[in-house]
């Protein structure tokens, strides 16, 4: 009703029309910024990158290939590490010395301090990189356990892969190079099956255990 009686009023002076004009432009376009300013602000989450939806993909498929009888095993040897990382040397060192054997004693001493070396330099990365375990980026990915830790880069696999490599390269022998290979690939074919770190994780671990090992060269005899 009162824009009808503006209206009404517009025919007399070119003044009053242009006030009736003002009048009727006010709310309308109060009207249009209320509008506006309650239209709800959609923030699209950050896209995965090439390289992490590779990693979803091998992580999904992997899950989704999990049997009783491949977890029991591959629980097994994920869970062996601390007895093979620590039984190794130790049975080289004690071989050596019940055996007389120098060589044996400095290679123990090589394979050891490889391990070591790529543990420390794989917690330096973690601390720095903090990347979170599959689970923790994925909610609705379900692993076997609950690692804590970050999980850039995966520290089973690069002490696995230090053992490996120091052992081939004190002793490079294929009865050697084979079953140490296999052993740390187990390892760390283990830590995607169980749901404890991306693909890119282990192949960093790998890396790192390998150049570890292949820098304290050296050491071997």
């Amino acid at each position: 009703m009162c824009f009808s009686f503006i209206f009404a009023k517009t025919h007399k002076t070119q003044p009053d029309l242009k006030k009736a004009k003002l009048f009727i432009l006010i709310p309308t376009l109060f009207i249009s910024v209320k509008g506006f300013a309650q239209e709800p602000v959609v923030i699209k989450p950050p896209q995965d990158s090439p390289i992490q939806k590779f990693d979803n993909n091998i992580m999904d498929n992997l899950a989704k290939s999990r049997t009783p009888e491949k977890t029991r095993y591959l629980l097994g040897v994920t869970n062996s590490i601390q007895y093979v990382e620590a039984g190794v040397p130790a049975a080289m060192f004690i071989g050596g010395v019940l055996g007389h054997d120098k060589e044996l004693r400095e290679n123990s001493l090589y394979v050891a301090s490889s391990t070591a070396i790529s543990l420390g330099l794989t917690l330096l990365i973690k601390h720095f990189v903090r990347r979170p375990r599959p689970f923790i980026r994925n909610k609705t990915f379900i692993p076997v356990y609950r690692a804590g830790s970050t999980s850039f880069p995966s520290g089973h696999t690069s002490t696995t892969f230090a053992l490996a490599s120091s052992l081939s390269i004190a002793y490079p022998k294929w009865y050697v190079i084979a079953p140490a290979f296999i052993y740390a690939g187990t390892v760390g074919y283990s830590r995607m099956y169980l749901g404890e770190h991306f693909p890119t994780d282990v192949a960093a671990g790998a890396t790192i255990g390998v150049g570890s090992a292949v820098a304290l060269s050296g050491l071997s005899r």
